[in-house]
C-alpha cells in the first residue's frame, strides 16, 4: 500500500471490554471490518447464573493484551499505520470498562495515535451500518441486557433518546423468565427457542403505559411469569414451560414493534435500525420484518455477529468522531451511566 492511499484511508483499532466479552476489531473507513476478535466468557459466567463483575474484569484483564496483538497482526495492518485508537468509555461495568481503556491509552500512547472514546450504544446502533448505509433521520430500536430504548436520529451522529425503559429491560427480562422456567445462563436464546417449538401460548398481559408514550416496562409482565410457575409448582401441576415462553415472547415482541412503527411513522424516519444483543432474538426478527414489509418502512438488522457485544460496532461509531477530530484527552475515565444523547457528535 503506497503511501498516498494510507493518507486517504483511516484504520482504527477498536477495543469493547464494557460487559463479558473481550473484543478487538481493526475498522477501515468506518464500514469495512479487517478483523473482529471476541473472546466470550459465558462459559465462565455459568456457573454463577449472570455476570459477575469482578470476575469478569479479571478475565479481561487475562486476555486483552493478547487478543489487542492477535487483532493487529489478523488486520495486516501495520501498527504504525492506525489511524486512532477506540475504546467503549460507557455505558457498562466499571471495573471491566477500565480494563479497555487502561489498554487503548497504553496503546495509543505508544503509538503516538488519537484516542476515540465511544459510546457502547452508538455502536450498537451503528453496527448497522457495516451492513448498510443509514438514511436519516432514522429510528433506532436498541434492545440488549441493560438497554431497551427508542431514539430518533435526524442526522448522522445525532441521538435523541424517546423512549426507554422503566425497569427491567428486555434483556433482562428475559433472563429473569428464563431463570424461572428452568433454563441455563444465558437463557435469552433459550426462551427463543422455546417460544417457537411452542404448539399453545400462555396468555399474558401487554403493557402499553400512558397513550402516546414510547417508554416501555416489563417488570409486571415478568412477575406474571413468575406467579404462573409459583401457582404451578404450589398446585403440583406441571407446566408447559413452551407454552409460557411463547406468551412471554409474544407480549415483549408486540409491544416493541407496535412502539417502534409508531415511532417511524411520528418522526418521519426513513429507515428502522434495530440494534443490541436481543436483536438476535428470531421471533423480534421475524415479527419486525413483516411488519416492516406491510407497513412498508425500510428495516435494518446487523449480523447476528454484530447484535451482541462486539469492537466491530465501537469503531464504525468511532469513525463518527474521528472524520470530525473529536478525540478525547488521555485522563479520559470510564462512565457507566455515559449520557448517549450528550455523546452525539458536534
Amino acid at each position: 500500500m503506497t503511501q498516498s492511499s494510507l493518507q486517504n484511508t483511516s484504520y482504527i483499532l477498536a477495543v469493547e471490554t464494557s460487559c463479558d466479552e473481550t473484543s478487538v476489531s481493526v475498522i477501515k473507513n468506518g464500514r469495512e471490518v479487517l478483523v473482529n476478535l471476541i473472546a466470550s466468557q459465558i462459559e465462565t459466567h455459568k456457573a454463577f447464573g449472570g455476570v459477575v463483575p469482578e470476575v469478569a474484569s479479571r478475565k479481561h484483564v487475562e486476555v486483552i493484551t493478547l487478543i489487542m496483538e492477535q487483532a493487529i497482526e489478523a488486520s495486516g495492518i501495520q501498527p504504525k499505520d492506525l489511524s486512532a485508537i477506540a475504546v467503549t468509555q460507557g455505558p457498562g461495568l466499571v471495573g471491566a470498562l477500565l480494563v479497555g481503556i487502561v489498554a487503548a491509552k497504553t496503546l495509543a500512547m505508544a503509538l503516538e495515535k488519537p484516542l476515540i472514546g465511544t459510546h457502547h450504544i452508538a455502536g450498537h446502533i451503528y453496527a448497522n451500518r457495516l451492513v448498510e448505509e443509514i438514511e436519516y433521520p432514522a429510528m433506532a430500536l436498541v434492545v440488549s441486557g441493560g438497554h431497551t430504548e427508542l431514539t430518533h436520529i435526524p442526522s448522522e451522529g445525532k441521538f435523541e433518546v424517546i423512549g426507554r425503559t422503566r425497569d427491567d429491560a428486555v434483556g433482562e427480562a428475559y433472563d429473569k423468565v428464563a431463570r424461572a422456567l428452568g433454563c441455563p445462563y444465558p437463557g435469552g436464546p433459550h426462551v427463543d427457542r422455546m417460544a417457537h417449538e411452542a404448539e399453545t401460548v400462555t396468555p399474558l398481559p401487554r403493557v402499553w403505559l400512558e397513550p402516546g408514550s414510547y417508554d416501555f416496562s416489563f417488570s409486571g409482565l415478568k412477575s406474571a411469569v413468575l406467579n404462573i410457575v409459583n401457582q404451578a409448582s404450589m398446585k403440583g401441576v406441571t407446566l408447559d414451560r413452551s407454552s409460557v415462553a411463547r406468551g412471554f415472547q409474544e407480549s415483549v415482541v408486540e409491544v416493541l414493534v407496535e412502539k417502534a412503527v409508531r415511532a417511524v411513522r411520528a418522526y418521519g424516519s426513513k429507515q428502522l435500525l434495530l440494534s443490541g444483543g436481543v436483536a438476535a432474538n428470531k421471533g423480534l426478527r421475524k415479527a419486525l420484518e413483516e411488519r416492516c414489509a406491510k407497513e412498508n418502512i425500510k428495516l435494518l438488522i446487523p449480523p447476528m455477529e454484530y447484535c451482541t457485544d462486539n469492537a466491530a460496532m465501537i469503531g464504525a461509531a468511532a469513525y463518527l468522531k474521528w472524520e470530525r477530530g473529536m478525540f478525547s484527552d488521555l485522563k479520559m475515565q470510564a462512565e457507566p451511566g455515559l449520557s448517549l444523547e450528550n455523546w452525539s457528535v458536534e
